[in-house]
């Protein structure tokens, strides 16, 4: 089992890397023992996340659905023959990840089937799953079954996700507004999206960046760096959006250039081994 365990772990982890330039050079910086467990669950949520965006020639509810279902199954049984799910159910029974957090991130990419406006609830469930679960995940590993700071750090957690997702929609709105019909931010109406509309949304995010930072130092010395790293990408990005107008956020889609995310990365370790973080 021990090459077929490796090789799962390897599909996540080459997942990873074709999928973000900004986690897979974050997960870099994780120590080793770190690594394998968190490419597996970016390789799972991924490939969730293609099915609702991608397969449009599919039956998407069905295949979601038989996801659903063979992750349960191999979580139990511990073993299946996908890989990302095999690498992702040795990472839940390793670690005790909870099964409410897979039903939630599961449950929030179900929403995007059929769900296109968002109001307030909605989208505080929809954050809780397909980001804050992750991040409760990746927790759990982070503190390697300690639940006493598993508990401490949980709401800095949720924040961080949070954060990173509402990002996402504003770094999307244009693909999700006009390609998918999609609109998570509640109350607001995209085709009269004003500046006080965005300078709203960005006042929470930053709220949220400012919790996650204070978990992010006191997280173990083995994951802060990996951590701090994809903070410092998103928040640039976050910095980036903000200064562009709302008219040009629904035209085009904000990115962080790969030379200023190795600029980050090597800021990110040189404000470590001054003990800025």
């Amino acid at each position: 089992m021990t090459l077929y365990d490796e090789t799962c772990f390897e599909c996540s982890k080459l997942i990873t890397n074709k999928y973000s330039t900004s986690f897979s050079l974050g997960i870099k910086a994780f120590d080793k023992g770190f690594q394998y467990p968190i490419y597996a669950i970016y390789g799972f949520v991924r490939y969730a996340d293609e099915i609702v965006d991608t397969f449009h020639e599919y039956d998407k509810l069905q295949l979601i659905t038989n996801f659903r279902t063979e992750t349960f199954r191999a979580v139990e049984e511990r073993i299946s023959l996908n890989p990302v799910i095999h690498a992702f159910q040795q990472v839940v029974n390793k670690y005790g990840i909870d099964m409410e957090l897979i039903d939630a991130f599961l449950q929030s990419m179900e929403m995007d089937l059929d769900k296109k406006i968002y109001d307030s609830a909605c989208y505080k469930t929809y954050i809780y799953g397909s980001a804050e679960a992750i991040g409760l995940m990746c927790l759990r590993i982070f503190t390697n079954n300690n639940d006493t700071q598993y508990q401490a750090l949980l709401p800095n957690a949720r924040s961080l996700g949070a954060a990173f997702q509402k990002v996402n929609f504003l770094r999307d709105v244009k693909a999700d507004y006009q390609e998918r019909g999609r609109t998570y931010f509640p109350g607001i109406d995209f085709n009269n999206f004003t500046e006080h509309d965005k300078r709203s949304i960005e006042a929470d995010i930053k709220k949220d960046f400012d919790d996650a930072f204070e978990g992010i130092k006191r997280l173990p010395a083995g994951t802060r760096l990996g951590v701090y790293i994809a903070y410092m990408y998103y928040l640039q990005l976050f910095k980036k959006i903000s200064y562009t107008p709302a008219s040009v956020i629904l035209q085009k889609r904000i990115r962080i250039s790969d030379t200023r995310k190795i600029g980050l990365y090597v800021k990110a370790v040189l404000q470590q081994k001054l003990k800025v973080i």
